[in-house]
């Protein structure tokens, strides 16, 4: 049976929420039907020339890269230009091209979380967290005859979700009481009577975007005619999304050491790897950010970390960094620093596809990095 390239959207998407990229990428299905089958998928940092041959070479149905093909806006695809050939080379070899780019960074576990693993880093959050999803707390009392109907309105509705947890809620009985007025026309009770009734209080979170859909569905399986209930606007306490990690060196290490071993850990470019700061420092705690990540020098020395591995740093941005008290550098190619989540993203694929018979995943063996000679 052969998987459909929607299905492996779907996963990907799972994995790597189109919604967490940035405003400005460009993220999501470049060219392909996602009718097609998609049985046998390589990853790869980049679409380059070199990777679509490797890609077409291997008979790969679906190329997976991190950095967009098209990017910045065009008005042609033609054959006649660079990026149009490569798409018109792999329409015609049967391989679609699928791109996340900013959403595999704040995805968690995503590229920052695939260097860190290559690293030996024991993660323990993220370096620049995305806001958390603004939720709502409900609190509602029904009577205990009509539990069951509201609290199952309110999970059709959206509430009640914890992660990956659904269903969720809390319940306590106790003992409601009103009082009638005229023009009332109470479910329980009568005008001008005060009633006190066995009720069940009823907790759950809902995200707010969710809050007129719940509030609909409560009022429609509420059965009083005016439902007592309160919306409580939750604290943002923090998400695990967002760009970079933050992680601990198990043993510590000097930075001379630790720059060694992320030499060791990461593919060879001609960029190399290179240190800021004194050799001698110890190491115990680390930042780390796939791809360029001067913009979370600031960020790093927030966090009180020892060092902060990241690439693409800047002479002016790295002298003003260390001068300001910040931690020690590591400076990596930008490739090499992304070249981890290819691993990552494939494993999340066979996680879902690998049972599956004639389904074949696989990362490219050509080398990205547009450099070539080194000093």
């Amino acid at each position: 049976m052969s998987v459909a390239l929607s299905e492996v959207i779907s996963v990907l998407e799972e994995a790597y929420p189109p919604a967490l990229a940035a405003g400005w990428d460009s993220v999501g299905l470049v060219c392909g039907d996602p009718a097609d089958p998609a049985d046998r998928v390589m990853v790869a940092v980049d679409a380059t020339a070199a990777v679509v041959d490797d890609a077409l070479a291997w008979g790969a149905q679906l190329l997976l890269v991190h950095h967009p093909l098209l990017l910045r806006g065009v008005d042609t695809v033609g054959a006649h230009t660079p990026k149009g050939a490569l798409l018109h080379r792999l329409i015609r070899g049967g391989c679609a091209l699928y791109t996340a780019h900013t959403n595999a960074d704040s995805a968690e576990p995503g590229v920052s979380d695939a260097l860190a693993h290559a690293l030996g880093l024991t993660v323990t959050g993220p370096l620049d967290p995305a806001p958390a999803e603004p939720l709502d707390k409900w609190v509602v009392t029904v009577p205990e005859t009509g539990t069951a109907a509201v609290r199952d309105a309110l999970f059709a509705a959206g509430a009640g979700e914890v992660g990956a947890y659904s269903c969720c809620s809390w319940t306590v009985s106790g003992t409601g009481q009103f009082l009638p007025g005229a023009g009332a026309d109470p479910a329980v009770g009568a005008v001008g009577r005060i009633e006190q009734v066995r009720e069940d209080r009823v907790e759950v979170v809902a995200r707010r975007s969710l809050r007129s859909r719940v509030l609909a569905a409560l009022r429609a399986a509420h059965p009083y005619e005016e439902p007592a209930f309160d919306v409580l606007e939750l604290a943002d306490t923090g998400s695990a999304l967002g760009i970079g990690r933050v992680g601990t060196l198990d043993p510590p290490q000097t930075l001379r050491a630790f720059t060694e071993r992320v030499r060791r850990a990461l593919p060879e470019t001609a960029w190399g790897v290179r240190a800021a700061g004194d050799p001698d420092t110890v190491v115990r705690t680390v930042a780390v950010c796939g791809g360029s990540g001067d913009s979370l020098l600031g960020a790093a020395r927030a966090r009180g970390v020892d060092a902060y591995v990241t690439a693409d740093l800047r002479h002016h941005p790295a002298d003003e960094h260390l001068r300001g008290g910040g931690p020690v550098l590591v400076d990596v190619a930008h490739w090499a620093s992304e070249q981890p989540w290819c691993a990552q993203a494939l494993g999340v694929l066979e996680a879902r596809f690998g049972h599956v018979d004639g389904w074949a995943g696989a990362v490219s063996t050509v080398r990205t990095d547009p450099w070539t000679l080194g000093g």
